[in-house]
């Protein structure tokens, strides 16, 4: 399960304290998805990363699956969302020097030596095969379409087997037909992996394809199921 409990998150600035999320609460279990959405400069992005483990609330608590991330070292940090969250973001990321496959396989590779699998090199190129670029293992990034890049970026963060999947604008480069596919692949591959989703969104037809759907209002969480 994620639970986040009363999140609030502000930042310093010379005028006083600027408040960007205030009192949201969420909890999403195995197998469930939602979207997010709201304007540029809601929260939802911030949002995405506190949840993430990537940026600390200024107040409030997160689980994922009974455990606070914030609560352990960097070092310790760093290696749980390793093996617990998978990150989609809007660009890709993916490493221009590196082939498709060895992309996908980054993740394991900074993973401590008692998690490897020596399975990850099969697992890599099943997902790879899953998203369609079964054919594209020896390419470099600069040879793929952005629907291709953003496909690769899928399988990748799917690696590890994470239990939470965040996805920060995961069709906003792209164009309408890709955006298609991808939100396609996306939805699918979370329900064979029963994964927990959440995928914030500036785009209607995204978010009408999952169940549950809120919008960020006022740095506050509304729900527009």
């Amino acid at each position: 399960m994620l639970k986040a409990t009363h999140i609030a998150k502000s930042y310093p600035t010379p005028r006083g304290d600027l408040q960007i999320l205030s009192d949201v609460s969420l909890e999403l279990d195995r197998g469930e998805a939602i979207a997010i959405m709201g304007p540029s400069g809601s929260g939802k992005s911030t949002l995405l990363y506190i949840l993430g483990a990537l940026e600390p609330p200024t107040a409030g608590t997160v689980a994922i699956e009974g455990e606070n991330p914030y609560s352990l070292g960097e070092r310790e940090q760093a290696a749980f969302r390793n093996r617990r969250i998978g990150f989609v973001f809007q660009d890709h990321s993916l490493l221009p020097q590196c082939s498709v496959l060895e992309n996908v396989l980054a993740p394991t590779l900074v993973a401590p030596a008692g998690e490897r699998d020596e399975e990850d090199g099969l697992r890599a190129r099943t997902l790879l095969e899953q998203v369609g670029l079964g054919n594209r293992l020896d390419h470099r990034p600069g040879e793929l379409s952005g629907g291709e890049k953003q496909r690769a970026a899928l399988a990748r963060a799917l690696i590890r087997k994470p239990v939470l999947m965040l996805c920060d604008e995961p069709t906003g480069n792209l164009d309408s037909a890709a955006a298609d596919v991808v939100a396609s692949l996306l939805l699918e591959l979370h329900a064979a992996q029963q994964t927990m989703l959440v995928v914030v969104t500036h785009s209607a037809a995204l978010a009408e394809r999952f169940p549950v759907r809120y919008e960020m209002i006022g740095g506050r969480l509304e729900s527009r199921r």
